[in-house]
Order: structure tokens, then sequence, then C-alpha cells
């Protein structure tokens, strides 16, 4: 029986996971929910449902850019950073008590703001996503939970040349580039078959 892998992300998930599917299906089942993970209140809510219920061999997770929008001209984030910050202790620390699984850490991917503002109904600012980078991030390291720095594959290859007009979704080459990224993340931890 092939290993379990299950992603849990938003609308960047949904766009590379038919790569990762591609890419891991000698190897492993590769699940993800139908629906758009949303922010890290939502993937709380459905962390049983989605992960442990499955008891996966590894889970590739990220949440952070529902988290992290603000309406026009507002201060306050959909989630704010302190919440965020508990609420990935919280989902990562069950993951880990709750199952047998590698957790990996995917890190949220890079928006252009200008494009986003131009074109979509509220704001994503890319001081934001490096700053709820950077908490997950610690969170992820003070537990030993490898990181897949998403964040930094799209911005050594050049951000604005994967992104949509949006500034926040990717092109299909983009996608093909994060969905690469993310099946060597989860096949260095895949277990070798037994013999």
């Amino acid at each position: 029986m092939a290993p379990l892998v299950v992603l849990i992300g938003d609308s960047i998930r949904m766009g590379y996971q038919e790569v990762v599917q591609r890419e891991l299906k000698a190897v492993a089942e590769v699940w993800a929910p139908v629906e758009n993970g949303g922010n890290s209140r939502n993937v709380l809510a459905h962390l049983d449902e989605w992960v442990i219920s499955r008891q996966p061999q590894v889970v590739h997770l990220n949440c952070g850019l529902h988290d992290l929008r603000k309406e026009f001209d507002q201060e306050q984030a959909a989630v704010g950073i302190e919440e965020y910050a508990a609420n990935v202790r919280q989902i990562s620390t069950r993951v880990r008590e709750q199952t047998d699984a590698t957790l990996i850490w995917a890190t949220t991917t890079p928006v252009n703001q200008a494009w986003h503002h131009a074109t979509k109904g509220f704001d994503r600012l890319e001081a934001d996503v490096r700053a709820y980078n950077q908490v997950a991030a610690a969170i992820a390291t003070e537990l030993g939970i490898p990181i897949n720095d998403l964040y930094k594959v799209v911005m050594q290859a050049g951000r604005d040349s994967y992104l949509q007009p949006d500034g926040v979704h990717f092109s299909p080459a983009g996608y093909e580039l994060l969905g690469q990224a993310v099946a060597r993340a989860i096949a260095a931890h895949l277990a070798e078959p037994s013999q």
C-alpha cells in the first residue's frame, strides 16, 4: 500500500497539487481537500477531518495568505499575527501528537502588492507575507519541523515572471515550479519502501 501524503493549503496549493500528484504517483497517494484550506482558523477547524482521521505518513501544510489579507485602508488583518502564531503552533502540535506523520511547513508565497491592490477588492502586503512567514518559521524551527521555503523558491526564480496579473496566483509555469519544489520536499521524507 502506497504511503499517504496530505496537502493542506489555500488556492496556491490547489494550483500545484496536480503537479505533486503527478511527480509522486509512483511512490505515494497524494490527497488534498476539495475545498480551499483558507486561513489558519479554518485549517484548525478541519484538522481532524483533513489530517488526523487519515493518519498520513507526510503532511505538507501552509496557511497565511487568507490570514494576512486586509480590507482597503484597514490596519487589522483577517487573522492577526498573534492569533496566527497561536493557530500555527496548535495545528503543528496536534499533527505531531495525534499522528505519526512527518509534518512539513511551507512558507507563504510572495505577492506583488501593487498588482494585487489594482485588481483585487482587498490588500495583501509584502511586509505582512514576510512577517507571517517569520513567525511561522520560528515556530516550525522551535518544534523541529522541516520548512519548505516556497517564498524563497519563487523569489529566486523571479517572482513577477511567474505571478498572474492579480499579484497572488501563479501562471502554469509558476505552479509547475512550486509543485516540483513540493514534490521534492515530500519525497525526501517518504520512508524507503521495504525490499
